[in-house]
């Protein structure tokens, strides 16, 4: 037998898409699925693609047996975590959380972006941010702390914090970029980005065929971004909705540190794989731009990096799945680590070529 393995809000795009990994995955075995709205539901009778696949059925929040499950994955609005994670840590279940509730690691910053307390600080001081490229090392403490028979808790990044981070994060640890200059992401997201809920934005009739920005200045991934990568308040990051159903790229423009000899394009290109030279689920687009379909459906990630000696910028970009590296395929990921698994077992690795 497997590890068990719940997800608590399986219906929807995330919690769905960690269904459909866990179900094939060699390690985990999947006994819980939690949806309050489709309780008593069949998931192939709510989503046909697994018809013939399993015969779990959605059960309520309050009924789910999530006590015997090793590890649970919590695909939930923020503030729902907060609810449910200190439970099931007391119980001695390890919790993979989805959500915003454990991202930020000053609950001060929570409170300002959520316009909510956070209502369990303590956890923050424990947990590991769940972007395993970036931090490595705290997964893998927590690793030792769950062998040890310890609960651990995982805070998933965001999926705009993902692809900007991937992209940006070997310039500025190489020192390139300007310690006092403005960075500036443009990112576009498919619509299951925005969750299962339709609003005047994501239904069909107003998202197709367009292309906007949105939550300008205002978005709640600032502050993550800002964290990874030490920007403070030198970020603008300012998303958009595109009428795809998955997929992800952000566009990130930073300014070369005026007081350091400017990179040529083969030394960046040496950076950007040597920093990734060990990581399975990163690939380094060298000469060319990483693009959506390369990875949609997959856990994977494609960076590419450019300078630009004219403006003295360097411009990163990365896309990923949304729901892949962007959520549930991340998840599964951070998962693996955690339980002592290969960080890339059970997820896919290559896209429809097509």
């Amino acid at each position: 037998m497997g590890l068990k393995a719940g997800v608590v809000g399986a219906a929807g795009f995330a919690g769905i898409e960690l269904v459909r990994l866990l179900l094939r995955h060699p390690e985990f075995e999947l006994t819980v699925v939690t949806s309050d709205a489709w309780a008593g539901t069949p998931v192939s009778a709510m989503y046909p693609a697994f018809a013939g696949v399993t015969d779990l059925s959605f059960c309520s929040n309050a009924n789910a047996n999530l006590a015997e499950c090793d590890v649970v994955f919590l695909a939930v609005p923020h503030t729902a975590a907060l609810a449910v994670a200190p439970g099931l840590l007391e119980q001695g279940v390890s919790v993979v959380d989805l959500s915003a509730d454990f991202r930020l690691s000053d609950p001060d910053q929570y409170r300002k972006w959520y316009k909510t307390p956070h209502t369990a600080p303590e956890l923050l001081k424990q947990r590991a941010f769940g972007l395993p490229e970036l931090f490595a090392e705290d997964l893998k403490t927590l690793a030792d702390r769950r062998k040890e028979g310890q609960a651990v808790l995982v805070g998933c990044a965001g999926c705009y914090p993902t692809a900007t981070s991937l992209a940006a994060a070997p310039a500025i640890r190489a020192g390139l970029v300007d310690s006092e200059g403005v960075v500036v992401v443009d990112a576009v997201s498919g619509v299951t980005g925005a969750g299962k809920k339709a609003t005047e934005r994501t239904h069909f009739c107003f998202a197709n065929e367009n292309l906007e920005a949105y939550g300008v200045a205002t978005h709640r991934h600032t502050p993550e971004i800002s964290q990874i990568l030490g920007l403070g308040e030198r970020l603008v990051f300012t998303p958009h909705l595109a009428p795809l159903n998955r997929g992800l790229l952000s566009t990130v423009t930073m300014p070369l540190d005026p007081n350091a000899p400017a990179p040529s394009q083969e030394e960046l290109d040496q950076i950007y794989e040597d920093f990734y030279r060990d990581s399975p689920l990163v690939h380094f687009a060298k000469g060319v731009q990483p693009k959506t379909g390369s990875v949609a459906g997959t856990d994977r990630a494609q960076v590419g990096a450019v300078v630009h000696q004219a403006a003295k910028m360097i411009v990163a970009t990365g896309a990923i799945d949304n729901l892949g590296k962007g959520s549930a395929g991340q998840a599964v990921q951070c998962a693996n680590i955690i339980c002592g698994l290969d960080e890339a077992c059970g997820l896919d690795l290559i896209a429809c070529a097509i």
